[in-house]
């Protein structure tokens, strides 16, 4: 019975053992969650930053070539008025 009971006792010194305070383990996990969650939000800030930017750079092409496609039509125009008088003067 002897063997029992010290067996007893040392397992639940052990039980013991293992339930010692760990605040300072814990709030170490907790900081660097904070500061992964931290760094987290900010690459998705800098992410959607970019992301604007080269959608107004787009926006700022699709532009510039709608108004050199706006100076070709004039300029074919212009010829095809020019052709059209030249036809005309040649009949």
């Amino acid at each position: 019975m002897k063997k029992i009971a010290i067996a007893a006792v040392a397992v639940l010194g052990l039980g013991l053992a293992a339930c010692q305070d760990n605040a300072t383990d814990n709030n170490v996990s907790t900081e660097n969650t904070i500061e992964t969650e931290a760094a987290a939000d900010t690459n998705s800030a800098l992410n959607g930053v970019d992301n604007s930017g080269v959608a107004a750079e787009n926006a700022l092409d699709a532009a510039g070539n709608s108004i050199e496609n706006g100076a070709d039509a004039v300029s074919n125009a212009a010829a095809d008025v020019a052709n059209g008088q030249d036809n005309v003067a040649g009949q």
